[in-house]
């Protein structure tokens, strides 16, 4: 549904994002208990009930069909075409007081076009995941090749979740306190090192705490399934058709666990396990171990191309080219800017895409031949994009944490990566400091993980889509998903792939699967499986198209 080309790689990468997941060790700090059990818990479930009875109510004066929301030109600031219209929905900070202190959420919609005489079919709503991620440009798809026949029968509704962009931004530090690069990590951190990264952590909490005041325990998803169901409601939907990827997904599972009445069609792509005992610690570690996966096939990759780049003829062989490559940068960084930092930043990318294999390739291979400028063009922190990036971290960082208890114990988090790090280098130790402010998060009372697929009645036909090898949500959560969501729930997986976000141009099987699911409602059954998509072609560095190419990359990792 959504092709991979330049002309479309800004689009989509505006709206299949991704998710650094993270769940929960054996000794975490009990201190932290439920917010989601409990008088305040059933007071912000009745808080969410009132406020969408209003929304729908505002919607029904207006003639529903969206008509609850005041759809104009969108400002400027959000960069959309003029076929796209945007509104502003009012919602609590708190549900337990429905009536108290209100955000507003940006919304974006492109209206059903009825091409070829299509019914309407209402209003599709996605969440790109991260958390942390703006849908803002979602209804852009509707021009896209291959979204024809749902955009003739669906608005195409996007929305900033609260805390992401203008809906109530979130922030942690000042943007110019990121770190612009170089930045050096330290192949085995050093006992020294991680104290260091502990107190960065704990100041880094501590940020979002005095930034956020009272708001910080409000950014959480059951707050953001409890937004999801006004805007179904200012939309004018009795029941909601939602598209959500990676952290979608688990908000979707947690959306229909609260609200399965509410539910009409849902397409859960690239599924974070939603376990409550793996929410969000465990799940933290099993992506460290995905994440490894990926880097080894992306060295595989490399080196059966080894005739394009000269990188080595075996994984092992990329790997000691890209560890030449590391230990360059820490001694001059690239472009002066990029150092060990940046470059596995980079690298992770490649963890999570296979379309940037053949520029990180070709950014390895000129770098060994002693040009860096194209390394330096990939890896580069961009100062244009620093407010976002800031931004996508701290509701990244404030909704994890605050979802789930986490360790508190430093030894806890120690023991467990300094063993994962023995099998699975690549990115685990990277992966715990960027988590790490959970052990500190200044928030008591943090909530218990909802136990998805606890919802009374059963569900309609909902459809999961994984790769396989996806390395940011392991295949093994889709399972867990699909078993906790029930019998009417279908897997489409596709097998021996592992690029992150199945749905949307990769895998004409996969669409067909997704675009007949939401035009009808039939699902293809129980599980089946789709042929992998195409690996990338080599890109020769002759051909000067290196780093040419936008790669679709997630602002919040």
């Amino acid at each position: 549904m959504r092709t991979r080309t330049a002309r479309h790689g800004a689009v989509v990468a505006a709206f299949f994002l991704t998710l650094c997941t993270p769940a929960v060790a054996a000794d975490t700090d009990t201190s932290a208990t439920g917010t989601g059990t409990g008088t305040t818990a059933d007071a912000a479930s009745a808080g969410a009930a009132l406020v969408a009875r209003r929304a729908a109510l505002a919607a029904a004066s207006r003639g529903g069909g969206a008509a609850g929301l005041d759809f104009r030109t969108c400002p400027a600031a959000e960069a959309l075409p003029s076929t796209v219209r945007c509104a502003t929905l009012r919602v609590p900070l708190d549900y337990a007081r429905p009536d108290g202190p209100q955000i507003s959420l940006t919304v974006s919609r492109a209206a059903a076009t009825g091409a070829g005489n299509a019914a309407r079919q209402g209003a599709l709503v996605h969440n790109p995941g991260g958390p942390g991620a703006s849908g803002m440009h979602f209804p852009l798809v509707a021009g896209l090749p291959g979204w024809e026949r749902i955009a003739a029968a669906y608005d195409l509704v996007g929305y900033a979740p609260r805390g992401v962009g203008r809906s109530a931004p979130l922030s942690c530090r000042e943007p110019a306190a990121r770190a612009q690069g170089p930045t050096q990590e330290p192949v085995r951190p050093s006992a020294a090192y991680k104290m260091r990264r502990l107190a960065q952590a704990r100041e880094y909490a501590r940020g979002c705490a005095l930034r956020a005041g009272a708001a910080l325990p409000h950014y959480t998803t059951l707050d953001n399934a409890r937004d999801l169901h006004v805007l179904r409601a200012a939309l004018g939907e009795e029941k909601l058709t939602f598209m959500g990827a990676s952290y979608g997904t688990y908000l979707g599972a947690v959306y229909a666990t609260l609200y399965p009445g509410h539910v009409r069609r849902m397409v859960l792509d690239s599924a974070v396990d939603p376990d409550p005992r793996r929410v969000w610690y465990r799940n933290q570690l099993d992506q460290s171990r995905g994440f490894e996966a990926r880097w080894h096939d992306f060295r595989a990759w490399a080196a059966r191309h080894h005739a394009t780049y000269g990188l080595g003829a075996t994984p092992a062989a990329v790997r000691a080219s890209y560890e030449r490559v590391r230990d360059a940068v820490a001694r001059t960084p690239a472009g002066g800017a990029v150092g060990t930092g940046e470059l596995r930043a980079a690298f992770l990318q490649a963890a999570y895409y296979d379309d940037v294999w053949p520029d990180r390739a070709a950014a390895l291979a000129a770098f060994l031949r002693g040009d860096p400028s194209v390394l330096a063009a990939q890896a580069a922190p961009d100062p244009a994009t620093t407010a976002a990036a800031e931004n996508a971290t701290a509701v990244y960082t404030a909704v994890l944490c605050n979802d789930a208890p986490w360790p508190a114990n430093w030894g806890t988090w120690d023991r467990d990566h300094t063993e994962l790090a023995r099998e699975a280098p690549f990115g685990t130790w990277a992966n715990a400091f960027l988590n790490l402010p959970c052990a500190s998060w200044p928030v008591r009372g943090r909530q218990a993980p909802v136990a998805v697929g606890s919802q009374p009645e059963r569900l309609p036909r909902t459809l999961v889509l994984a790769a396989e090898r996806d390395g940011a949500t392991p295949y093994p959560g889709a399972l867990e998903l699909q078993r906790r969501l029930g019998a009417q729930a279908s897997l489409v997986t596709e097998a021996g792939a592992g690029s992150h976000g199945v749905a949307g141009g990769r895998n004409g099987c996969v669409d067909r699967h997704v675009e007949r699911y939401l035009l009808t409602g039939a699902t293809p059954g129980w599980r089946v499986r789709c042929a992998p998509h195409p690996e990338p072609a080599p890109v020769s560095l002759d051909d000067g198209a290196a780093g040419a190419r936008g790669a679709l990359l997630p602002p919040v990792v």
